[in-house]
């Protein structure tokens, strides 16, 4: 651990592919014990800074430390104290359960007694002990995404690097599957842990928003949603395309933001604005389904963050 108290710090770290800049000066510091999300679309640097601090790859400029170890030049002194699980599925399909966690018992030379008591811990902690000797392929995605995560536990890593550790599978094995997290992260194990859902942020002690390769905010999720000024009115008109043009012309509304055919509309006051919007509305004959005052989530911190960092108006 570095003399700061950070297990995880990254400086101006940056990576360039060709002519593409994938990750651009990602500054941040992970403190031991914590929960830590990545969050960002597509493209947003997420993977590559995962990569670079597991020390597979290497920097274009910048520095980072793991567990006070550079990156760079002290890769294979990182190695050993990290667990990385890529994206995609990566173990052996035609092995069993039970011969996947062998191979990576063997890979990381866990041996005897101890080996076995941890792959029978293992195996129940991710709950897979009934399908020990199903092959890989046969698993559901949920199945993989915890054997997958077993394997990466099997040598008892201090730093957890999850690079969306959830993706594609169904939302009771998300659940599940954080579930798990939480009892890690209740046990002391460092977790850096990227995903594209919001939800999934909202567990994080701390969460550094990314968008486009760059930074555009690290702090806890209540501080990050402080962050969006004014209140939040969500409706769901009749037409929802006439009336997001409508409010967007209106002097009380600073934005709108659509999630299927319902409207995130901002304004500084409910109790002031509110009465104006809606007699607007109703003067140009625009029929409301419904209409309700909304708490302030974590994806309307990162639209607005977005587009005041000059980004998509609906990433």
């Amino acid at each position: 651990m570095t003399e700061q108290g950070w297990i995880v710090e990254a400086q101006r770290l940056r990576r360039v592919y060709r002519k593409t800049v994938a990750l651009d000066g990602l500054s941040l510091q992970v403190a031991p014990g914590e929960l830590f999300g990545i969050v960002g679309p597509d493209g947003a640097g997420k993977t590559t800074a995962l990569r670079l601090l597991a020390g597979l790859l290497r920097p274009s400029g910048g520095w980072a430390r793991v567990a006070g170890f550079d990156i760079d030049r002290q890769a294979e002194k990182v190695k050993p104290l990290i667990g990385y699980m890529a994206q995609q599925f990566s173990l052996y399909r035609e092995l069993t359960v039970l011969e996947n966690l062998e191979f990576f018992a063997d890979l990381f030379s866990v041996h005897g007694a101890l080996r076995q008591e941890r792959m029978e811990r293992l195996l129940a902690f991710a709950r897979l002990e009934p399908f020990r000797q199903r092959r890989a392929a046969h698993l559901s995605g949920g199945m993989q995404k915890k054997l997958a995560l077993a394997c990466t536990l099997i040598h008892q890593p201090r730093i957890l690097l999850l690079d969306e550790p959830t993706t594609g599978v169904d939302p009771i094995s998300r659940r599940e599957f954080w579930d798990i997290l939480g009892e890690l992260h209740g046990q002391g194990t460092t977790i850096l842990v990227s995903t594209p859902y919001m939800d999934e942020a909202e567990r994080c002690t701390r969460v550094a928003l990314m968008f486009a390769g760059r930074l555009l905010v690290c702090d806890r999720p209540a501080a990050i949603r402080r962050m969006v000024k004014g209140e939040v009115i969500e409706l769901l008109p009749a037409d929802w395309r006439r009336a997001k043009e409508t409010l967007r012309q209106l002097p009380q509304v600073h934005a709108v933001q659509t999630y299927g055919e319902r409207l995130r509309v901002f304004v500084d006051s409910y109790r002031r604005d509110w009465p104006l919007v809606r007699r607007e509305l109703e003067r140009r004959k625009l029929v409301l389904h419904s209409a309700r005052r909304s708490a302030v989530r974590l994806e309307d911190a990162f639209l607005s963050l977005v587009e005041s960092a000059g980004g998509a108006d609906e990433p």
